[in-house]
């Protein structure tokens, strides 16, 4: 009789190809389980004739009244409530026959176009009950709240910030508001679930062949041009829906100190690039910024000024193209994450303040400075930290150039010999290490124990 090894013991030959008939027919029964599982097979209970939902609302006595509702989901409507629901038992939450994104997207796949520019990120996670009632709603398409109400929800800052105003963009305040000129799921022409390229939308109410459309701009044929460039979308307290912070030539209506004039044929070319144009007003800030020991490459190059700054207008200080996070995070992306991990992490209660509020400036200095990495004084401890943090004022480590680290004779022990600037991601004060033993540790090597 032929042997076999099996799991280290013998075994007759027609016992193995028993096994093997035994693993097969095991397989195919657990294939069809699966198939006939609620998240994948069409239900076939044999009810009562007549059924339907009409046993569901015995119970489920609250869900009469959404057959009276202004918008009512198609399977209430038809009483099939089988149609998402499993009646005996689920993985799911409320007896769903699948995971709720995969279960509305059978039906409403095309919300999502296939080459879809930006996706709401409700959409994306699925949370389709974030905006939506499942069976009936007073509002239409099953909304939980009309109009701007319901983007309320998220959208709070950018929605009062733009009602409240003192030139608010109308149609902010129209009855359709956000969808006048966003789409809720997902937009296939344009970021932030635009409806058009932000230009094309806007000259579908601003007709830029009107006089008054282009005495308005200078005489400037701006009808192809980024209108978000120079106007905040949402609303602002400048007329005309400027942004709060607009370069002085915008504001004095003087385009020609950059551009060519209006009836040149490179009218809307500048008439120098990069730093070179700025020069023309900001020749003191520039002279100084070259004359440091280090100079922010962006100052160098053919962009120039414009990696940083917006040269019409915007929402932040300094013409910045964003909050600092934002516009140091284009090239500083490690440090920003970190920073939003140092902020997210419960250990880091005792964060510096400017990392807290991404206020790089607060240490580093923009444009160019004597000290290693941009910073504000090339006495860090003293002119930076000690800005917040009055050390002299308490016991503290000796810092100083008395103070010699014992890991490099060459450096002397700063707050950055212990402390990392701009945060350790889920280290506690901003150290590089879980425990101030294992700091300390690194010098004091006699005190390991």
């Amino acid at each position: 009789m032929q042997r076999l090894p099996y799991y280290g013991m013998i075994m007759p030959l027609s016992h193995y190809k028993s096994c093997r008939i035994y693993y097969y027919c095991l397989v195919a029964i657990l294939a069809a389980m699966v198939m006939a599982s609620p998240s994948f097979a069409a239900h076939k209970e044999k009810l009562k004739p007549g059924v339907k939902s009409k046993e569901c609302l015995k119970c489920h006595v609250e869900l009469q009244k959404t057959f009276s509702s202004r918008s009512v989901h198609p399977m209430t409507k038809d009483a099939e409530c089988l149609g998402c629901h499993d009646p005996h038992t689920s993985y799911q939450k409320s007896l769903l026959v699948a995971e709720p994104k995969k279960l509305c997207l059978n039906c409403h796949a095309k919300i999502i176009p296939d080459k879809a520019s930006s996706v709401h990120q409700v959409v994306v996670e699925g949370n389709c009950g974030r905006c939506h009632y499942s069976h009936g709603s007073e509002n239409r398409s099953l909304l939980k709240k009309s109009g701007n109400d319901l983007c309320l929800e998220c959208h709070q800052e950018i929605i009062k910030a733009g009602s409240e105003m003192k030139f608010p963009h109308q149609p902010v305040k129209t009855k359709e508001g956000c969808l006048n000129c966003h789409t809720p799921h997902a937009s296939a022409k344009a970021d932030y679930l635009l409806k058009n390229d932000p230009s094309k939308l806007c000259i579908a109410c601003h007709k830029t062949d009107k006089p008054g459309f282009a005495k308005k701009h200078m005489n400037y044929n701006v009808a192809a041009s980024k209108c978000e460039a120079c106007h905040s979308p949402h609303g602002s307290n400048r007329r005309g829906i400027l942004y709060d912070h607009v370069h002085p030539p915008v504001a004095e209506n003087k385009c020609s100190s950059c551009h060519y004039e209006p009836s040149s044929s490179m009218a809307l070319k500048t008439r120098q690039t990069g730093t070179e144009l700025c020069l023309q007003c900001h020749k003191k800030m520039v002279a100084e910024a070259m004359g440091k020991n280090q100079v922010h490459w962006p100052m160098l190059d053919k962009t120039g000024c414009q990696h940083c700054h917006t040269p019409h207008g915007s929402k932040a200080a300094g013409l910045l193209s964003g909050p600092q996070p934002k516009v140091c995070g284009q090239c500083h992306i490690d440090t920003v994450e970190l920073q939003k991990w140092s902020i997210a992490n419960p250990k880091n209660e005792h964060l510096c303040e400017p990392v807290k509020k991404g206020k790089c400036s607060s240490c580093h200095l923009p444009h160019a400075a004597n000290g290693d990495l941009l910073f504000a004084s090339e006495n860090v401890s003293v002119d930076i930290c000690g800005k917040c943090h009055k050390w002299e004022s308490h016991s503290t480590h000796p810092i100083g150039a008395k103070a010699i680290d014992q890991r490099n004779k060459n450096l002397t022990v700063e707050c950055l010999s212990c402390h990392k600037g701009c945060g350790t991601s889920n280290k506690p004060y901003m150290m590089p290490f879980d425990t101030t033993y294992d700091l300390c540790v690194q010098c004091h090597i006699d005190r390991k124990r």
